[in-house]
């Protein structure tokens, strides 16, 4: 079997555990893996290199629950460190890899490899991040986790980013910079101003129509 080649009689799996900041993703993560280890399953962990909050070489929770992981800066860099002996394969804050990351993992799958991913559905303006619209389209399990929103204490399915100047939809940080939100109030800038801009934008558009049409 080559490096892209397929694993004949064994059948992958890709997963996905998403959600906003501060939801247990990585946790999650960490609770899969510990299980495949208990069923004595070679699995291999990759981090990507950017995010180093906690630490360089570990995938760790909000929650302190840790495991050693390898930190990469592309998504085929994770094709050329899995071992032919690997599993399971986990991937956390998968958001932040690059476009190619869905064919990696595809590529992974049909070799006969479960890969379990964790990362951010969307960005802080509610929008989907990075490739998460892609791998959630190619999953064959989705599992979408709440946090608990810090305004009124419901379920939380938005991140919330403190300062709106910061516009970049990377920015690496945490209880600093963002809070859990539910969808109430995920207060996402420059949102009213984008639909009024748009309603007013179509209100000129039927005006002129109309003003053509009485010309006729």
């Amino acid at each position: 079997m080559g490096l892209f080649g397929t694993m004949p009689g064994v059948s992958g799996s890709i997963e996905v555990v998403c959600g906003p900041m501060f939801s247990g993703k990585t946790e999650e993560l960490i609770r899969r893996v510990k299980r495949a280890q208990i069923a004595r399953q070679k699995v291999q962990i990759f981090k990507p290199a950017i995010d180093n909050r906690y630490h360089e070489t570990e995938v760790v929770s909000h929650s302190s629950q840790s495991m050693e992981a390898t930190p990469v800066n592309s998504s085929v860099e994770i094709l050329q460190r899995v071992f032919d002996s690997t599993r399971v394969v986990a991937i956390d804050e998968v958001q932040f890899f690059d476009e190619n990351i869905s064919i990696v993992v595809e590529k992974l799958a049909r070799r006969g490899i479960r890969v379990i991913m964790a990362g951010l559905d969307q960005d802080f303006r509610g929008l989907p991040f990075g490739p998460m619209a892609a791998l959630l389209a190619i999953a064959d399990t989705v599992d979408k986790i709440h946090a608990i929103c810090t305004v009124c204490g419901a379920g939380a399915s938005k991140t919330f980013r403190k300062n709106p100047k910061e516009s970049t939809q990377v920015l690496v940080g945490e209880t600093d910079l963002y809070e859990a939100r539910c969808r109430a109030h995920a207060d996402f800038f420059g949102e009213d101003e984008d639909q009024l801009a748009f309603f007013s934008n179509l209100n000129a558009n039927l005006n002129d129509s109309r003003s053509k049409t009485k010309n006729l």
